[in-house]
């Protein structure tokens, strides 16, 4: 982390909001229209994990380093993305991968849902969810 700058409020003491400082103010505008144009599997979803209903604090559209997760509980390190049909695109899978690899190194733990598992299972989805903010509970 030598070469990231801690950019924003910290959450509750926890040093964890990387932002870079070059690219945030351009990210913070990709947040904004993201949340203005958030797909139909971002809004059900969103309606679960918002409130700390599931018993823990997430956030949705939130930068962290070079990257936009589209939501992140901080204190368990549990990032969800949810992926579009251009995801399954080639280039696309390898910046994914390239996205998961570096988050890691970071140390939080990445999962991953079509926006049709959302839509078409979402019981599935928060269960899933569910079994890794229990799994990253100390």
């Amino acid at each position: 982390m030598k070469n990231e700058t801690i950019v924003g409020k910290k959450s509750k003491g926890l040093n964890i909001q990387l932002a870079d400082p070059f690219l945030y103010g351009l990210l913070k505008q990709f947040v904004k229209e993201n949340r203005h144009h958030e797909t139909q599997a971002e809004t059900v979803l969103w309606r679960f994990l918002r409130e700390d209903r599931l018993g823990v604090h997430f956030r949705r559209q939130h930068i962290i380093g070079p990257f936009i997760a589209d939501f992140v509980c901080l204190p368990q390190r549990l990032i969800v993305e949810l992926d579009g049909g251009y995801h399954q695109l080639p280039d696309q899978q390898i910046n994914d991968e390239d996205r998961t690899i570096w988050l890691e190194s970071q140390g939080f733990k990445v999962i991953r849902f079509t926006n049709e598992e959302v839509i078409g299972d979402l019981e599935n989805t928060i269960r899933i969810i569910k079994e890794n903010i229990n799994g990253n509970r100390q």
